[in-house]
């Protein structure tokens, strides 16, 4: 049989064309763990006036309290420069804010430096975000707008309601023909999130022409889908595998720690258990995802004066949201059903790609499409036209 090698495998690139780089902030404050703490923030931003609000804000280059632009798509909030800003807070809405780490954002373009609108226009309750980042796992999964940095973003579909997938021209209905089977656009992304290996080219995703294999990995890929999305019932461990506290944590705990004997993670005098190796030791970016996501909490905010506004003691939905991760990161870590891995089975090269047209992409897939079906409003309440 042919081996599947990754000089045989098609780049994401070309499978998933269209990437936009995740919104750029600029300031730390517009995120927090907390909705709370971002609408107590910006009452603190409006009280300031003068330079006070301008020092607030944290200016740069692309963003000053007088700086003009308009409404994010779909989104609420005032235009008016933010000198004179009167309104309410724009809603915050939940972010993927690091690997597996879920947080809030005021999306209110006067606050972020780059905000990327296309992205925002086909962000909806169906679309799903790849992300590609520069280092670790190749790809990770997510329902909510992504702000990792530094990565690529690639959404699954190029117009809002999944009205049009953004994957190579012809691919689902090449990949259908070839397999006999009924493939759908989440099939292919279930199958790359598995099959997706990074090559000094770029990501590869080894495709393969055996139904069997294909259907095996595919639903692997949405067991994957699924705790990463975390949507509809929730991840559980086996009754006597599932975390607990054992000791109450700190009111402020400022250390995070493991004992990989007792396999009980140690937050000071906090004490949850059990927690498997494979949960404590899951990297994205050479970056333990726990470690990462406890650092996000208890970090002093620095000089950033907004950003220090949260809460004063750990709340306890807190530690709920981190028995829930801990339940995500052991599932994940554990190893695949047997046979489920990208086979050296009828492998689907670029070559036979390009013979049935599906390859070269046409430039247009790289672009974004046109969806602006409703009127977007500019600065100072001009409607925008694109």
């Amino acid at each position: 049989m042919p081996c599947v090698t990754h000089d045989d495998a098609p780049l994401l690139a070309d499978l998933m064309p269209w990437s936009v780089a995740p919104p750029r902030l600029g300031r730390a404050w517009p995120a927090a763990p907390d909705a709370a703490s971002l609408r107590a923030r910006w009452d603190a931003l409006l009280k300031a006036e003068g330079p006070d609000r301008e020092a607030l804000l944290r200016p740069t280059r692309a963003r000053t309290a007088h700086t003009a632009v308009g409404r994010l798509p779909g989104r609420e909030g005032g235009t008016e420069r933010l000198a004179r800003a009167t309104g309410p807070c724009a809603e915050p809405v939940r972010v993927l804010y690091a690997p597996f780490d879920e947080q809030w954002l005021i999306p209110d373009q006067r606050l972020i430096d780059a905000a990327r609108p296309e992205l925002w226009r086909v962000a909806d309750e169906r679309q799903i975000f790849v992300v590609e980042p520069g280092t670790g796992p190749p790809l990770l999964a997510t329902s909510l707008l992504p702000l990792l940095r530094p990565a690529r973003v690639r959404p699954l579909y190029r117009r809002p309601g999944a009205a049009e997938p953004a994957l190579a021209p012809g691919l689902v209905g090449h990949l259908a023909a070839r397999l006999g089977l009924d493939v759908r656009p989440a099939d292919v992304l279930a199958w790359t999130l598995v099959a997706a290996r990074g090559t000094p080219a770029g990501t590869a995703v080894p495709l393969t022409g055996d139904a069997g294999v294909w259907q095996r990995g595919v639903a692997v890929g949405r067991r994957v889908l699924w705790l990463s999305l975390r949507d509809g019932e929730r991840p559980r461990l086996p009754g006597g595998r599932r975390p607990y506290v054992r000791a109450p944590l700190p009111s402020r705990p400022l250390a995070i720690g493991y004992d990989r004997a007792e396999e009980t993670l140690l937050l000071d005098g906090g004490r949850i258990s059990p927690v498997p190796p494979g949960a404590w030791d899951f990297t994205s970016g050479g970056v333990r995802v726990l470690e990462q996501w406890f650092t996000a909490r208890t970090q002093p905010s620095g000089p950033d004066t907004l950003a220090a506004i949260g809460p004063s003691a750990w709340p306890p939905n807190r530690t709920s949201e981190l028995l829930e991760l801990i339940t995500v990161l052991a599932l994940l870590s554990e190893p695949g059903p047997p046979g489920t891995a990208p086979a050296d089975i009828a492998p689907i090269t670029p070559a036979e790609l390009r013979e049935a047209g599906v390859l070269p992409v046409p430039p247009s897939a790289r672009r974004p499409a046109s969806v602006l079906d409703t009127h977007e409003e500019g600065p100072e309440g001009q409607l925008t036209l694109i």
